[in-house]
């Protein structure tokens, strides 16, 4: 079991919407930053894994919410690169309070991608080895998302500040394609509890890509469904569970 690596952080207005709790692209952003900082103290840092002529990319997220900090909280990030097995890598985040109150879980999928084929890369011992992982052979398999089958669709270009250094899409702007689909009544009234979400591939600069979503009536709360598409091709599939505020 690989070991964790725990930052501190205090939650900014900037950082919050309107509700006053953290945006979950912002969220994303930060638990990212916490995996780097623990690469970089292991010197596997993007200059390490560059020269293998590859870099990590994150193609699933499952995100578990007891509530979303708040605007000047103060809480604990923590990371833990726990399993990888030939082609993937199976690292968690948590979000708590400094009284140890667990806010938010995200179990999260990385893979290499080669920077020439755009294609995924195997994992090599001489990359994930400081991490202290376990090596399994099964290949995990998140839980399915429901097909749409009646959506809406929001249209969303893809600007500069939305590409990182992989020259592709943040996965981070995927969170406000999908949210800001949906509207002002709907994300004041309900705050989400649960995020399966899948990245199939990458969209890049200049691209137009339509936010398509439906909203499913539950027993308790709400579920939405999403799909990122381009044309007739699934880019990116999340499914949403809400619980009122």
């Amino acid at each position: 079991m690989g070991a964790k690596y725990t930052i501190p952080h205090e939650v900014t207005s900037y950082e919050c919407d309107v509700n006053g709790t953290m945006k979950l692209s912002t969220m994303i952003a930060i638990v990212i930053k916490v995996s780097e900082e623990q690469s970089d103290v292991l010197n596997r840092g993007s200059d390490f894994t560059q020269q293998f002529g590859v870099t990590w990319i994150i193609t699933h997220y499952e995100t578990f919410i007891t509530r979303l900090p708040k605007v000047n909280e103060k809480v604990q990030v923590t990371t833990q690169a726990k399993q990888y097995n030939k082609y993937f890598c199976y690292r968690d985040f948590w979000i708590t309070t400094d009284s140890d109150e667990e806010l938010v879980h995200i179990e999260s999928i990385f893979s290499l991608m080669n920077y020439t084929t755009r294609k995924i890369n195997s994992v090599t011992d001489e990359i994930i080895a400081p991490f202290g992982s376990e090596k399994i052979t099964k290949i995990k398999r998140p839980p399915k998302i429901g097909a749409l089958t009646d959506p809406k669709s929001v249209p969303f270009r893809v600007r500069f500040y939305d590409i990182d250094s992989n020259h592709h899409v943040n996965n981070s702007v995927y969170f406000n394609w999908l949210i800001e689909a949906l509207d002002y009544d709907f994300l004041t009234t309900y705050e989400p509890q649960y995020i399966n979400i899948r990245f199939d591939k990458e969209v890049e600069y200049g691209n137009q890509v339509e936010s398509l979503y439906e909203v499913v009536e539950q027993e308790e709360g709400k579920k939405t469904r999403h799909a990122i598409k381009i044309a007739d091709k699934t880019y990116c599939e999340a499914e949403i569970e809400w619980q009122e505020r």
